[in-house]
């Protein structure tokens, strides 16, 4: 059971690291502002945000970069160098495997892409069927309904390309037919319509709204429950959502539906 005073631990850290994307930041740092052990922080971290610090300052420092790509003129290379990066390669490679798409193309775009890609997980001799995992997406009758993107994901963190996807046109029914064996996390992004470039990191509780549903382990030969998702605003102790895909429009959603 998460206690107020360890959420309160766990924002601070995560305003300092807002703080100080550019900086070194180590998990000892993390550590004395939670005024906690490194290993008792560490395992609280993961308790409240659902992934490591580590993980959570990397999305941090992706998502601050997609801002600075939209929104100004900085080069590649300066804004790689003020969210954290000496090589502009390493955060070239890394931005184009959490969002998508490569940082140069994600600016091109403003920001989407014109298609809806699939991780699909190495094949092998003898790979067993694959199953459907069914579910319904609710959204609370004061959040305003929009487009929803439902992906299934190796993490709680929801970056990289999913590895089944599905994007509805509201709140309602999904079906993910083509499920690989394996642990997975339902994860769900959500914006009102026409306010589709909504910034998607944390802070924004008055317009995104997330769910989560997990871990579903997927065997061929087993029935899986329904995913019954409620959406709820996003909060500061969020990840944030990395993935271009989720930056949805029109052309998205003939994409999965073809």
């Amino acid at each position: 059971m998460v206690t107020t005073a360890i959420e309160r631990a766990v924002r601070r850290v995560i305003d300092d690291m807002h703080a100080n994307l550019g900086q070194e930041i180590t998990i000892d740092d993390m550590a004395r502002t939670a005024m906690f052990s490194k290993f008792h922080f560490t395992r609280v971290f993961r308790e409240v945000t659902g992934t490591s610090p580590g993980r959570f300052l990397s999305a941090l420092r992706l998502q601050e970069a997609k801002r600075l790509l939209l929104e100004t003129d900085y080069s590649v290379a300066d804004i790689s160098s003020q969210v954290g990066y000496s090589s502009v390669g390493t955060f070239s490679s890394r931005f184009k495997a959490c969002v998508g798409v490569s940082p140069s193309m994600f600016r091109a775009m403003g920001g989407f892409t014109p298609e809806v890609g699939r991780e699909e997980p190495p094949a092998s001799a003898g790979s067993p069927p694959r199953a459907t995992l069914r579910g319904r997406v609710q959204l609370p009758e004061d959040r305003s309904p929009g487009y929803c993107f439902v992906g299934l994901f190796p993490t709680p963190v929801p970056q990289g390309r999913p590895v089944c996807c599905a994007v509805l046109k509201g709140p309602g029914a999904f079906e993910l037919p083509d499920a690989p064996a394996g642990t997975w996390y339902v994860l769900v992004h959500s914006v009102p319509y026409g306010q589709e470039h909504t910034p998607t990191g944390g802070g924004r509780a008055d317009v995104v709204s997330v769910g989560r549903y997990g871990p579903v382990t997927v065997h061929a030969d087993t029935l899986l429950m329904p995913a019954d998702i409620v959406l709820r605003p996003l909060d500061a102790l969020d990840p944030p959502v990395l993935t271009a895909l989720l930056d949805m429009r029109t052309t998205a959603l003939e994409a999965v539906a073809g």
